[in-house]
């Protein structure tokens, strides 16, 4: 099914001399650049009253902008009893310490199950904030703090928060390799260019800044606390993994690293059969969208985790540190 959407708006100067595509990406963001393609190829676009069917026409601002256009209809998200680890609760925001294998949004193989089934559930009214009140993500399996929006108010100002910068992200990580010191990764991280379910560094992504400090060193690999400046898509493990010290467990972005040397068969099978990056979403600070009260928040890392750092601690003692 599909339902018709009209658009109108004038282009705002500051955009003078952009592509008509980009030009309406900015304008109307909740619409993905290659939709906006889309209309403009299918006539769907009217510039001053004509037709424009070039995404690389020029405009120079003050222009009207008119889009009929059809999109498809949403899927109404059913609401699901599903346990939620609250850590916190008031009238307008919700935090969560979210369990690995829960995806957090529906999607293509994922229709129920969700976080955003979950919420719908729990919070009834939440289905007339944009996408269930969820301002950001975590992988499937990354575990740990989320925050959402239980209003629109709050979700209006936890998104500005999140463009500003404002709202402070913590994860602890284990990574393949001994890191001798921490640091900042600055690289730009976008869609890989051949595997399109992978992201990559790539000079055509977006700014990416991932800061990390190395809390325990083992013989092949390093317990890691890193904080978020930028939110991107799989930013810790494609950062990491660029750094050639890909996560422990990852399935996408970790390839096959060579366990230690003489590693013992408990330490094997740890490492064989940790199926999910090592990562966790361990401390989560914000300005509260209503009060601007600055609340934060802090979780342990989960058992699997727990067990990870033991062994490869175990290993360390029995073995010493390994540079090579």
């Amino acid at each position: 099914m599909t339902k018709q959407l009209k658009l109108s708006e004038i282009v705002p100067d500051h955009l003078f001399g952009n592509r008509l595509d980009q030009v309406l990406a900015e304008m109307f963001p909740d619409y993905s650049r290659s939709r906006i393609k889309e209309w403009i190829l299918a006539g769907a676009v009217k510039v001053n009253g004509e037709v424009q069917t070039k995404p690389k026409e020029k405009v120079f601002g003050e222009e009207q902008i008119d889009i009929l256009a059809e999109i498809p209809q949403e899927v109404e998200y059913v609401a699901e009893a599903i346990e939620l680890n609250i850590v916190y609760e008031d009238d307008h925001i919700l935090v969560i310490n979210k369990p690995a294998g829960l995806v957090v949004h529906p999607g293509a193989g994922n229709a129920r199950g969700t976080l955003l089934n979950a919420l719908l559930h729990h919070i009834p009214s939440i289905n007339e904030v944009p996408r269930a009140g969820i301002v950001h993500r975590l992988d499937k399996d990354t575990t740990g703090l989320m925050v959402v929006a239980k209003t629109l108010e709050a979700q209006i100002q936890l998104v500005e928060a999140m463009k500003a910068r404002e709202v402070v992200r913590e994860y602890e990580a284990v990574c393949h390799g001994t890191m001798t010191s921490g640091g900042t990764i600055d690289e730009p991280i976008g869609r890989h260019p051949t595997k399109r379910t992978h992201m990559a560094v790539t000079q055509s992504g977006k700014p990416a800044t991932t800061h990390f400090r190395v809390m325990e060193k083992y013989r092949a690999h390093t317990r890691l606390r890193l904080r978020l400046e930028t939110g991107r898509t799989h930013q810790i493990r494609v950062h990491l993994s660029f750094n050639n010290y890909p996560l422990v467990g990852d399935p996408v972005y970790a390839g096959r690293p060579r366990p230690p040397r003489k590693a013992s068969e408990e330490l094997l099978t740890v490492l064989r059969t940790f199926k999910r990056q090592a990562l966790h979403a361990v401390m989560l600070r914000l300005a509260h969208p209503i009060t601007s009260e600055i609340l934060e928040w802090q979780v342990p890392i989960p058992d699997d985790m727990v067990k990870l750092n033991q062994v490869l601690r175990a290993d360390t003692l029995e073995h010493g540190l390994d540079f090579a």
